[in-house]
């Protein structure tokens, strides 16, 4: 059983090395049961497998079922369970759980406290992050700055979503219903004595004006001005798609510049570009631009679809599991989303 102080308390870490590096010592996963093709959705909408594939690259996505149970902390507390597997950890090991979600099952409790308690960590450090999709890369910044600082030796970082509760699933709907579903992936960070090992370069920003163009109103007043109150829009995502296309666009390459230039790095000197799924003509400009290979941009937009905080390290856990991620790699991770917000973080793994 792992060692407590006074109350349960975790004991601090006063002697950590000198010179501390933080490794990603796990990686998991988890999804909902349900498959929901594109041939599904011409069922209950007026879309096409064509013209979603043509405009988005997605092909299916994966929906919750709550009547199942299936909710943001369960599909969460599964993915930890699964990191804590591949890094060969109890729950007890672990003293920070950040969960990065726009979806709690409820306002509170956090789904960092839900997870903790299903996975009996005792009085583990546990908190929630909400920046839409760029949430886990925030997160990921944010816990390396918290275990760098001497305070925290393993964590949990974990991004997880059921975005498709707040979707129309109708002809009304199409124009974002086909876009999302549902997911929560998880990293296991710890502080190891190889200095070489984790954040090389990062950034964050955010543009509330910008926040007009992708929401979710509950009553008449979040609705900003121009746009047009309807009853049927409340609690279902509203969203200027081809506003929030050009955001994406715009600021992805800059942030990949911004992110190189912090590191003194060039393109090519990176492993992997871990991107946020959330349209495939966005992620083809980006590898058109920087002259990426397939080998060095992912894609599974096709199979999962946009699924918010979650998207960014369910990719990255694909590409560990399939024994692509090796030793002393460097890997960019990359967001944007709701706020506005984008985020990038570069580490060597």
């Amino acid at each position: 059983m792992k060692p407590t102080g006074p109350h349960g308390a975790r004991p601090n870490h006063a002697h950590l090395p000198q010179r501390m590096g933080v490794r990603v010592a796990g990686s998991g996963s988890s999804l909902p049961a349900r498959r929901v093709t594109n041939a599904d959705l011409e069922k209950v909408m007026e879309t096409s497998d064509e013209w979603i594939v043509q405009r988005t690259g997605i092909r299916e996505r994966r929906i919750h079922d709550h009547a199942a149970g299936e909710s943001a902390s369960l599909l969460a507390t599964e993915s930890v369970r699964e990191a804590l597997a591949d890094a060969r950890l109890a729950p007890t090991d672990l003293d920070l759980i950040v969960v990065a979600t726009m979806t709690a099952d409820s306002p509170t409790p956090s789904v960092s406290c839900v997870v903790a308690h299903r996975l009996g960590c005792g009085p583990v450090g546990a908190i929630d992050l909400n920046a839409a999709c760029s949430g886990f890369v925030c997160s990921m910044n944010v816990v390396h700055g918290l275990l760098m600082s001497g305070a925290y030796r393993n964590a949990a970082v974990v991004g997880a979503d059921c975005i498709t509760r707040y979707m129309d699933f109708s002809t009304y709907g199409r124009g974002t219903s086909v876009l999302f579903g549902d997911a929560a992936s998880a990293v296991i960070l710890r502080v190891t004595d190889d200095a070489s090992k984790g954040l090389l370069a990062q950034a964050m920003h955010s543009d509330g004006g910008g926040s007009r163009h992708l929401f979710i109103p509950s009553r008449a007043e979040h609705f900003p001005p121009g746009a047009e109150f309807e009853e049927r829009k409340l609690n279902k995502v509203q969203m200027n798609g081809q506003a929030v296309f050009k955001f994406a666009v715009s600021t992805f390459p800059k942030l990949i510049e911004e992110t190189l230039d912090k590191a003194g790095l060039t393109p090519e000197q990176v492993d992997h570009y871990v991107c946020h799924q959330s349209n495939m003509r966005i992620l083809d400009a980006a590898r058109e631009r920087f002259g990426l290979s397939p080998e060095k941009l992912h894609v599974n937009i096709d199979r999962y679809g946009n699924t918010v905080a979650a998207s960014v390290p369910l990719i990255f856990d694909e590409l560990r599991r399939a024994g692509r991620v090796h030793d002393g790699h460097k890997v960019m991770f990359l967001a944007f989303g709701a706020g506005l917000t984008w985020a990038s973080s570069l580490w060597q793994v």
